[in-house]
């Protein structure tokens, strides 16, 4: 019994497992069936479109910037230097690093002792050679007396050698006083001869003496130089620096003491390329004097001057490309030696040029503008200029080639002709909105805190920056630049 109860139990689970399959088994068949009588659907594609920035072409005459980085240098720099070597016995109170000094003031002084002594050993050379010219010119002037007095002699010898010619021809004298009287004349004659020599000797003494008297008045003014060359004076107003000298030290000739800049005659040299060096040329080859506008950057805030094109190098350096232009500067104020600047420089005008972000523009010179129902074209265009992140262009049939036409601001490899586009923002030279940030208490204490602390920072700006952070609403730009010296 209990056996046929488990049998009839197996065959009921057998059977009940059976149905469940074959129900399914026609639940797939009837959801198949029902697939493939449904009628066959082809989804709708759409052409996908490109979001783009665009801006408005629009031809005008702009006036490129030519930009470099500069130097400032000073036209007028003197090394200060000790002329005579000696200790140091004396300094200017303004003889120090920066110390300002007035043109024809006193900035040291050397011990004179030993330059006194030789300007009096020159003295008392003088004083012997104007002697000795004296007794030179004196003997010159006896020796000529005793020379008129010698050709006396003679002459009296000639006479009594005549009379004794006479007395033997009339048969009084003898041929013996003749004779006496002959060599009176002769010795007479020797005498006239000597004393002339003696002249000559006396003359060739004024000449020597003469010339020691030359010698010795420049022995003489070479010791006052020496005495004058031991005090040093300033030759114009300026500053010194690289000062390298103390009281009582012991210097040597043609020691460097100090360096006298002069602040008031300050120039800017920047090197440019070859081909923006051509831009600035007149029709005759000259350098134009084209206004150049410097900038050093300091901080939150730029002290800037203007100047003026002087010259140009002479001859490009070995290992160096591109000139050497240099511009003298107007007011420089905050300006030193050294500082290292932006240059900027107006180019001649250029006309019927648009300005173009330089994303808009590829390799080839090539931009994508709309065309008809806002799909991309691409122009070929004249890359005239690069300035900074923009570029100016011209049309390649001129400027009305580009009048007007929308350009893609930025280009993208998905980018290109054919493709629709749909415009986000088209720009016309609207300038932006300025921002205004509210600043926490914490971070406005902090910016107070780094600009009164920044020492280089000149009081005006200082003032003015301060003004502007105790308001409300303060500039972004402002608050980023600071932020960015400060390192934050």
């Amino acid at each position: 019994m209990r056996f046929l109860r488990q049998s009839l139990t197996g065959l009921f689970l057998v059977a009940l497992t059976l149905g469940v399959l074959v129900f399914a088994g026609q639940l797939v068949r009837d959801a198949v069936q029902e697939r493939m009588d449904r009628a066959a659907h082809v989804p709708t594609i759409r052409e996908r479109e490109f979001a783009v920035n665009v801006v408005v072409a629009n031809p005008q005459t702009i006036v490129p910037v030519l930009s470099a980085f500069g130097q400032i240098q000073s036209r007028r720099t003197l090394d200060v230097r000790a002329a005579t070597g000696g200790t140091v016995v004396e300094l200017a109170a303004g003889f120090v690093e920066g110390g300002q000094v007035q043109a024809g003031a006193v900035l040291a002084r050397i011990d004179p002792a030993n330059a006194q002594s030789a300007l009096a050993r020159a003295q008392s050379d003088l004083q012997d050679a104007i002697s000795e010219v004296r007794d030179a010119v004196t003997a010159v002037a006896l020796a000529r007396d005793e020379t008129d007095a010698a050709r006396e002699q003679v002459a009296l010898r000639e006479r009594a050698f005549q009379r004794q010619s006479d007395l033997k021809s009339r048969g009084v004298g003898t041929e013996a006083a003749v004779e006496v009287a002959e060599l009176a004349a002769a010795s007479a004659r020797a005498a006239v001869l000597a004393r002339r020599q003696s002249v000559a000797k006396a003359e060739a003494r004024v000449d020597q003496s003469t010339t020691r008297k030359i010698r010795a008045e420049i022995a003489l003014a070479e010791a006052e130089r020496r005495l004058v060359d031991t005090v040093i004076t300033a030759r114009f107003g300026g500053t010194l620096s690289e000062v390298n000298v103390v009281e009582g030290g012991l210097v040597t000739p043609n020691e460097r003491l100090a360096r006298l800049v002069d602040p008031s005659a300050l120039e800017v040299a920047f090197r440019i390329s070859t081909v923006s060096y051509a831009r600035i040329l007149d029709d005759a080859g000259q350098l134009l004097p084209a206004v150049a506008r410097v900038a050093l950057d300091v901080g939150a805030v730029d002290l800037a001057t203007t100047g003026r094109i002087s010259r140009d190098s002479a001859a490009v350096g070995e290992g160096q490309t591109g000139r050497l232009i240099f511009a003298s500067l107007d007011a420089a104020r905050g300006l030193k030696p050294g500082d290292f600047v932006t240059v900027e420089i107006d180019e001649p005008p250029l006309s019927d040029v648009v300005r173009l972000p330089s994303s808009a523009l590829d390799a080839s010179a090539r931009i994508l503008v709309l065309g008809d129902d806002a799909r991309l074209e691409v122009m070929q265009v004249e890359l005239v200029r690069r300035q900074g992140d923009d570029v100016l262009v011209r049309g390649v049939k001129g400027g009305a080639a580009l009048d007007g036409r929308e350009v893609v601001a930025e280009r993208s490899p998905l980018l290109g002709a054919g493709i629709k586009v749909r415009r986000l923002d088209t720009q016309s030279g609207i300038p932006h909105a300025v921002e205004m940030l509210e600043l926490s208490e914490e971070r406005r204490a902090r910016l107070v805190a780094f600009v009164e602390g920044n020492q280089r920072m000149p009081e005006e700006a200082r003032s003015r920056i301060l003004a502007q952070l105790s308001k409300e609403k303060v500039l972004a730009s402002v608050v980023e630049r600071i932020e960015k010296r400060m390192g934050g």
